[in-house]
């Protein structure tokens, strides 16, 4: 039973359900104390704050495109406070879990309640309530949950991948090409297999890194402008629109693209909008094809720094950190390590991504809180482990010049070059006598009867690239 002094604290809300308690300075109400009771998650698993903002701008082109049926102050208090939310004020007041329904119905009542909660404060000094700003009829006007918070995530999403990820890539790719042109005389060993193969530049090794991001980008690019950006405000309650007013998804699209800086435009299909959530799937997706490419550049690079001395050592890596708590002057992969572990959480957080697109039955996807955060939280993961990896790994790598050098005239693969003129055998055989013998490739060559001066006109790794 609640003490006088909790009870002071408290007032009384109302929703269909009937009367509920609620904290006297929440400007929340019934159904957002509702969710807070029955889904009591720890308070990091609470809805991302980019989807509220969204959804805020949500309210916002709303309370634009209707202004002609709202009284001008209840309009104009309504905007005031999407402003503040999405300028990022009474951000403790949405405190509910990602964990709740899957049409997110208690996040977007939680914003329509606390934007008519914080408008009710500013007409008539009272926080919370429903009057004279009510959060369905006023705030939620021409809207349902089922496309509101679609449409959120969309914008969410589109916000996170052209304000960070996309840059974060790009800077990135750049980087690399700053590398691939600085480094494009560099002439060393290839590795096919992990074992010796022909040369290539260290430039042409890393102009592979660059044009791989390059194609991740076009594929992100891709899903966004053929889905995210694409929004399915207006579509209602199943997808036929029913209680918004003609024009109105193509009114919210237009008020919602100069709010959020998106091109955005009404899906093709309200009902799949509302049904599938393909587009994120998809999105998804293709950061896991970029994870799989900073995988192997991550990788890579590692590989070529390993040792220094006892592994490959052809690359230097920044030293940032001490390596080992035991063995001094140890520099270990920090970063590598970091953005591997980045692309296998993106990876995993599209396993669920997958399951959670399967799950619409007939005119509703019912996992959408967690499609947004998991998806919302790989673009966080990617832009800010590669813009790690671009300060702290690939600005202050080095060449180790005097290593490739002396792996390259070590390595038996040259003596492809010789196949053309003496065949594969007799190649192959001398490759097997240095092999054998420990000889370098031109000491082999000779004592098989090659010409010194054969010789040095084929085996020129310069001319090999």
């Amino acid at each position: 039973m609640a003490t006088e002094d909790q009870a002071d604290s408290l007032r009384t809300e109302h929703d269909a359900l009937g009367a509920i308690p609620v904290p006297v300075n929440a400007y929340w109400g019934a159904q957002t104390q509702r969710s807070l009771l029955h889904f009591a998650f720890a308070p990091q698993e609470r809805m991302p704050l980019e989807i509220i903002r969204a959804l805020a701008m949500v309210k916002l082109a709303a309370a634009r495109v209707n202004s002609a049926e709202l009284p001008p102050e209840i309009g104009a208090a309504i905007r005031q406070t999407a402003e503040e939310i999405i300028a990022g004020d009474h951000a403790d007041q949405f405190p509910l879990a990602i964990w709740q329904t899957g049409s997110g119905t208690q996040t977007n009542m939680n914003v329509n309640e606390v934007i008519a909660g914080r408008a009710n404060e500013l007409l008539t000094g009272r926080r919370g309530g429903k009057a004279p700003v009510h959060p369905n009829d006023h705030v939620n006007l021409h809207q349902s949950s089922n496309d509101s918070f679609p449409t959120a995530l969309h914008i969410a999403v589109a916000i996170a991948a052209t304000g960070r990820l996309l840059p974060a890539l790009d800077r990135m790719t750049d980087q690399i090409d700053n590398l691939s042109l600085a480094w494009r005389d560099i002439i060393k060993i290839g590795r096919t297999h992990l074992q010796d193969a022909t040369p290539l530049t260290l430039g042409q090794e890393f102009s592979a890194f660059a044009e791989q991001l390059r194609q991740c980008r076009d594929e992100l690019a891709s899903a966004l402008d053929r889905g995210i950006l694409e929004i399915a405000q207006g579509g209602t309650a199943v997808g036929t629109g029913l209680n918004a007013p003609p024009g109105f998804a193509a009114a919210m699209a237009r008020a919602l693209s100069e709010i959020a800086g998106q091109p955005l435009r009404p899906a093709p299909n309200a009902f799949a909008a509302l049904a599938g959530q393909e587009p994120l799937a998809r999105f998804s997706g293709a950061m896991v094809t970029l994870a799989i490419a900073l995988t192997k550049l991550a990788n890579d690079i590692r590989l070529l720094a390993s040792g220094p001395r006892s592994g490959l050592g052809e690359l230097r890596l920044p030293a940032n950190e001490p390596g080992s708590s035991i063995m001094p002057g140890k520099v270990n992969p920090t970063q590598c390590e970091m953005l591997t572990m980045v692309c296998a959480q993106v990876i995993g957080n599209h396993s669920g991504v997958v399951v959670g697109a399967m799950q619409g039955q007939l005119q509703l996807n019912v996992f959408k809180p967690m499609l947004g955060a998991a998806v919302l939280r790989s673009v966080d993961l990617l832009a800010t482990g590669m813009d790690g990896f671009t300060r702290f790994a690939l600005i202050g790598l080095e060449p180790d010049r005097q290593r490739i050098a002396d792996l390259l005239d070590r390595s038996l693969m040259l003596v492809t070059a010789l196949v053309p003129e003496l065949g594969y055998d007799r190649a192959a055989a001398i490759a097997r006598l240095a092999d054998d013998q420990g000889l370098t490739l031109r000491q082999a060559g000779l004592q098989q009867g090659i010409d010194a001066a054969t010789f040095d006109r084929l085996v020129r790794p310069e001319d090999m690239v």
